[in-house]
């Protein structure tokens, strides 16, 4: 994977999943109001500390931001609390109402 090209893109598609302008983000992480504009423009990557800052911000892991297969994270980790309350014929009901989302069987 071309992650140079890849990692602006994804932060944009977070962020974005989020509802956040790049410049509320970049301000609520204490930089200028252009650092995430920069980034998901590739004309700068955040340092490994600053990287956790905007997982933290987005309300991810470092792991949930790699995760390919996960396009959205956060919402993921939503669904996973509801889930968590749900009795296991209800979540048993949830599954196949997912199953039937995705097309598997």
């Amino acid at each position: 994977m071309d992650y140079l090209n890849w990692f602006p893109s994804r932060i944009t598609e977070l962020r974005t999943q989020r509802g956040i302008s790049a410049r509320d983000m970049s301000l609520s992480l204490g930089q200028s109001e252009s650092y995430i504009n920069k980034i998901e423009n590739k004309r700068t990557l955040p340092s490994m500390s600053g990287f956790i800052y905007i997982c933290e911000y987005l309300g991810i892991t470092p792991q949930d931001f790699f995760n390919v297969e996960a396009p959205a994270p956060q919402k993921s980790k939503e669904v996973l609390l509801e889930l968590n309350k749900l009795t296991a014929s209800q979540a048993d009901h949830v599954m196949m109402v997912i199953r039937d989302i995705i097309g598997e069987k």
